[in-house]
């Protein structure tokens, strides 16, 4: 263990994520304290610039319930993304004042899955954030709430920081709770105790794994953090799950929280986000032979292995590949719109393109864009 808090001490490139209880009032509303707080923490931790930080902080629809007068969250799409148009601009201004203590600049950054499974989008994300980094800014990353619609949400900015760690090449993710780690059960009843660290899925068999934050303003929970930290090892980064009033501890490496190792190595980043960010428009089904060209040979998917086509979703769209019994074996960015498959399927690549044109002779899914989905 001693081995492992040494590594994180010495994490060169950091993602440090905090929630929206960590940051606000119980009735919505920034608190100043909590955000000078940990603003504190991790100015100092930059040791004058020799460790970079990305900070992914929710708290954009939380800050803006009380100055639009709702009581608490509300539950329709709408009224959330009106929240965080006037909250987003809260947060990041408080931010940039309390960072401006130590002459910090800060960045702003808003994410949508949809902007990261593609490959363009990815690209910018992914440099955008290593200039801001390699000009002594610090990035603050939100999901895009404003825009974002049900379907290309990440749904807790827990995930959104596993996925962020892969896109800058973390050496450690932190993730800030109001709970100081992960517990083998409810941590307000006697009897349970504190894990100290995770090694891999054998560790998490028998714990109880609790819902949403006490403060009922964030969509998180120790669910959703297990699984960050889940996403987060697999791709060979390891986390420190712990509460903001230990962030301090966490990032100096003392034994704080629960800490999970690596259990993975890095894959391809957008793929990363294809697997975990990205919501299916729509699902292929294939034969047998596409089957397993695409699972056990890592071929792309060619018109000819396509049985059928259901959903309405547009070029560029991510969709489930299915095999005949209806279980998805993979996911992929899909080359053609929903209605041109069904004048695809069953043909070969040079049969369409002398029919339809050269446009035609192409993979309706590239090996590129696509990612087996555990069986």
């Amino acid at each position: 263990m001693a081995s492992a808090r040494q590594s994180v001490a010495e994490a060169r490139r950091v993602v440090v994520k905090v929630g929206s209880s960590s940051l606000t009032t119980a009735s919505g509303g920034l608190d100043a304290d909590r955000v000078d707080a940990l603003v504190d923490v991790l100015a100092k931790s930059r040791d004058g610039g020799l460790r970079e930080i990305v900070l992914v902080s929710s708290g954009a629809i939380a800050a803006g319930l009380s100055p639009l007068g709702l009581v608490r969250r509300p539950k329709d799409l709408a009224r959330q993304q009106a929240a965080a148009s006037v909250g987003q601009g809260l947060l990041v201004a408080r931010y940039t004042a309390s960072f401006a203590r130590y002459g910090v600049r800060v960045g702003q950054v808003l994410l949508t899955s949809d902007d990261m499974a593609r490959r363009a989008h990815h690209r910018n994300a992914s440099r955008t954030l290593d200039q801001l980094l390699a000009m002594g800014a610090l990035p603050v990353v939100n999901e895009n709430d404003t825009v974002a619609t049900d379907e290309i949400r990440f749904g807790d900015n827990d995930r959104l920081a596993a996925l962020v760690a892969h896109l800058v090449h973390a050496d450690l993710l932190v993730l800030l709770s109001d709970v100081d780690g992960l517990y083998d059960g409810d941590p307000a009843k006697p009897g349970t105790s504190r894990i100290d660290e995770v090694r891999g899925p054998a560790d998490m068999a028998h714990v109880e794994i609790g819902s949403a934050g006490k403060a009922g303003v964030g969509t998180g929970g120790m669910v959703t953090k297990v699984e960050a930290a889940r996403i987060a090892a697999a791709a060979g980064i390891p986390v420190v799950l712990t509460s903001a009033s230990h962030a301090g501890d966490a990032l100096a490496g003392r034994a704080t929280g629960t800490y999970f190792h690596r259990t993975g190595r890095r894959s391809a980043d957008r793929l990363l986000w294809l697997q975990h960010a990205s919501e299916p428009r729509g699902a292929l089904t294939l034969d047998d032979g596409a089957v397993r060209a695409v699972v056990e040979g890592r071929k792309s998917l060619l018109p000819a292995g396509i049985a059928a086509v259901e959903g309405d979703f547009t070029a560029g769209d991510p969709v489930e590949l299915r095999n005949a019994a209806g279980r998805a074996v993979a996911r992929g960015l899909v080359n053609f719109d929903a209605k041109e498959i069904p004048l695809l399927i069953g043909r070969s690549t040079r049969d369409l393109a002398k029919e339809l044109g050269p446009a035609y002779e192409r993979e309706v899914v590239h090996r590129d864009d696509l990612v087996l989905l555990p069986g």
